[in-house]
């Protein structure tokens, strides 16, 4: 089983936001002649790396429900110009639509276990709701 990293996403009011950002920086990317992969820097280096690079993902919670997925396909080390320890999450270009599920706000990152993770919206059949229906379903529990 995978194990998968949840985070909250600031500065994104949508998954739409989410997947803009990510097409800007897969286009600077192969500009520099780079893959077009995004990633996010974190101040903790995960412990379980093996484990989340056997298929995890990072999971993404936007206005206080998980809506998206990206694939974690690296984990990059470094200390950045002031000396300080961080991290590379290095993320698939795919943005995966999932079931919303509620979380409260939290820092950092946390572990999610694959059994506790919300399903690909398009294994559902819900995947062709509106967003805000999906929302009020998944808060009542019907969802």
């Amino acid at each position: 089983m995978a194990l998968h990293l949840i985070k909250l996403c600031v500065g994104a009011d949508s998954v739409e936001d989410l997947r803009e950002w990510v097409a800007r920086r897969s286009l600077a990317a192969i500009t520099a002649g780079q893959q077009p992969h995004s990633f996010h820097t974190t101040r903790m280096v995960p412990k379980r790396a093996e484990e989340l690079l056997a298929g995890g993902s990072l999971y993404w919670v936007i206005k206080g429900f998980v809506q998206a997925r990206q694939p974690l396909i690296g984990i990059e080390p470094f200390t950045d110009g002031e000396g300080i320890g961080r991290c590379h999450l290095i993320l698939g270009p795919e943005v995966v639509d999932t079931e919303p599920q509620p979380r409260r706000a939290f820092q950092g990152w946390r572990y999610l276990k694959d059994e506790e993770s919300p399903r690909d919206l398009a294994s559902l059949a819900a995947a062709d709701m509106p967003l805000e229906l999906r929302r009020e379903l998944a808060e009542l529990g019907l969802l």
